[in-house]
């Protein structure tokens, strides 16, 4: 069983995801799971008309510091949707995590 924790945040724009997980594996020892995305029926209205989650893995105290310094610096450059952190995640959200979108057209 996979005892690592999730970390997500979820950005708007693919720049500021990959900016935002830069700063999060820089600041603690995690690895990242592929991102995922998703365009609201609101996205005209949204400061970027695409949210893309980072997720995270590692520690509990890494995960944290990681969500932290990526939520910092999306802050400051298109904004953050919502961040969460699971310490010890089920086998059923595990497998959530491979899902994809970027993997489809």
């Amino acid at each position: 069983m996979d005892e690592r924790a999730v970390g997500m945040l979820e950005v708007y724009g693919l720049v500021c995801a990959f900016i935002a997980a830069d700063a999060g594996c820089k600041a603690a020892n995690v690895t990242l799971e592929p991102f995922d995305k998703n365009k609201p029926a609101n996205a005209d209205s949204l400061p970027v008309p695409l949210l893309v989650t980072i997720k995270f893995r590692g520690s509990v105290e890494d995960v944290t510091a990681a969500v932290e310094a990526g939520r910092q610096t999306a802050e400051a450059l298109t904004g953050v949707v919502v961040s969460h952190v699971i310490p010890r995640p089920t086998q059923d959200t595990l497998k959530m995590l491979g899902i994809c979108a970027f993997d489809k057209d």
